[in-house]
């Protein structure tokens, strides 16, 4: 039977993923809706923003800039959500967001993930970090077949760093025939992630 502790160590537990499910809708909400203050409220205040510039404000100016010049209304759909705790007050999570947007004159579908690090500050929840990983980005009427998926009005096809977290693609398709060998144990908890990542460096992605 579980003791006092134990019990408390599980209700915080699931106290701290819902927590963590939470900010990730309220980032979509957030930024759909185009609220920078409620979007950069959900980063610490020393959030790191681009061009070296650190801080809550530095990241507003960057949302607002981005929001202005790129599109004009978004949609983000978010899906699976795997959430693994390093320890108390730290945790990595992979969250699948299926997104719309409306760019020009064209109408931008795109699938993608975040590979995310939460922090806990003072008793709350906080995105430390949001790597986005793309698999394509393409106007709806031109379903993006091929290599380069990531095609956005006006600019060069490239490729969005989808699979490049987990070495297992690149294995299956270099592998000719079925697997050999025995199958490997059943990853412990709050170890999926990083046994499926098998060492793999944190890749370095194209925004836009």
């Amino acid at each position: 039977m579980a003791d006092h502790d134990d019990i408390l160590r599980r209700l915080e537990r699931l106290e701290s993923l819902d927590e963590i499910r939470q900010l990730a809708a309220k980032y979509a909400l957030a930024l759909d809706m185009r609220d920078a203050d409620a979007w950069v409220g959900l980063f610490p205040q020393d959030v790191k923003a681009a061009d070296g510039a650190v801080g809550r404000e530095a990241l507003r100016t960057w949302f607002d800039q981005t929001m202005r010049s790129a599109f004009t209304g978004t949609s983000h759909h978010i899906g699976n959500h795997i959430i693994e705790f390093q320890d108390a007050d730290h945790a990595d999570g992979l969250v699948y967001s299926k997104n719309e947007h409306e760019a020009g004159d064209q109408w931008i579908i795109m699938q993608m993930m975040y590979f995310d690090r939460y922090e806990r500050i003072d008793g709350r929840w906080f995105f430390r970090r949001r790597l986005p990983l793309y698999w394509y980005a393409a106007d709806l009427n031109a379903p993006p077949v091929g290599d380069r998926k990531m095609r956005w009005p006006g600019q060069a096809a490239y490729d969005g760093g989808y699979h490049s977290l987990f070495p297992s693609w690149d294995r299956f398709w270099a592998r000719t025939g079925a697997p050999d060998g025995p199958v490997a144990e059943p990853a412990p908890l709050d170890a999926f992630l990083s046994r499926m990542r098998d060492g793999a460096a944190t890749p370095s992605v194209r925004v836009r």
